[in-house]
């Protein structure tokens, strides 16, 4: 199977055809260069036996580089225009018929996937990056690993370790399903339009078992909000409004066998996990 990718003069002209203008409100900027999403496709290690999920396809650029490799795709794609015209662009490059899914569709309202992917690969919109990596990881457990191209601010502070200034709530969250790694660099010439931010690409790879329960994961991510919403205080004072008041929030603390007068920015995810527990104990 020989598959022709997109170069930035038929991404124009498919542009033009749909009458479409990229757009900040959805975060569109099309990848033009092959090599960058040939690049990608590598960093995902994407085989041709396997079904690959992919967000916001746009025009198809990134899709055709998965779609080379024989596998299949499943495209959520928000914008009606570009949902409609994917499956007609793929087949004039040389995919057979049947590689392609298109679920036309907001990506945060999804909940279930034809085919059950096993592997995320995205150029993620930059506004709602985090979100949707989240709620792919929560609603959709068949998903063992990934590689998705973000703002770089995004990708290190989703692949962050404790102690450092960018780890936040994104990090912790992220690390309850398993771990993160930077995988690589993209130019900001190789998008159209040029944005004025730089892009990273990051991977994860899905603990083979969960962590924890649905409860839970929702009562640790309570307390990592709460955490990083006063991230100067120390956590018997930032924990105080969920427990109650800061000795009932030290005592937990104790319990989990965290000091109190630690920090959001030092512990690790399994720390929240075990301050979940001894909470729900208390």
């Amino acid at each position: 199977m020989t598959v022709s990718l997109l170069g930035a003069a038929d991404i124009r002209r498919l542009a033009s055809e749909l009458d479409v203008t990229p757009t900040k409100k959805l975060g569109q900027n099309f990848v033009v260069d092959a090599n960058t999403v040939r690049k990608i496709v590598q960093a995902a290690e994407v085989q041709s036996s396997e079904r690959v999920v992919e967000v916001g396809p746009g025009l198809g650029s990134l899709t055709l580089a998965i779609l080379e490799t024989g596998a299949s795709v499943t495209a959520v794609e928000i914008d009606h225009r570009l949902a409609a015209r994917l499956p007609q662009t793929v087949v004039d490059r040389g995919v057979p018929e049947g590689a392609l899914t298109v679920v036309d569709a907001d990506a945060m309202r999804v909940t279930s996937l034809p085919g059950e992917p096993t592997v995320l690969v995205a150029n993620l919109p930059y506004n709602v990056s985090v979100p949707v990596l989240l709620h792919f990881l929560e609603t959709f457990p068949y998903l063992a690993r990934g590689v998705v191209m973000v703002q770089a601010e995004v990708a290190e502070r989703l692949a962050a370790k404790p102690g450092s200034k960018i780890y936040g709530a994104p990090s912790v969250k992220a690390a309850w399903y398993g771990p993160w790694r930077l995988c690589g660099t993209v130019s900001r010439q190789v998008f159209w339009p040029v944005p004025n931010v730089d892009s990273l690409l990051v991977g994860f790879r899905r603990d083979p078992e969960p962590r924890g329960t649905e409860e839970e994961r929702i009562r640790t991510f309570q307390i990592v909000d709460a955490a990083f919403n006063q991230r100067r205080k120390m956590l018997r004072q930032a924990l105080s409004g969920l427990f109650g008041s800061s000795a009932e929030a030290s005592a937990v603390l104790e319990a989990a066998g965290v000091a109190p007068t630690a920090r959001g920015e030092d512990l690790t995810v399994d720390d929240y996990q075990r301050i979940a527990r001894a909470a729900r104990q208390d």
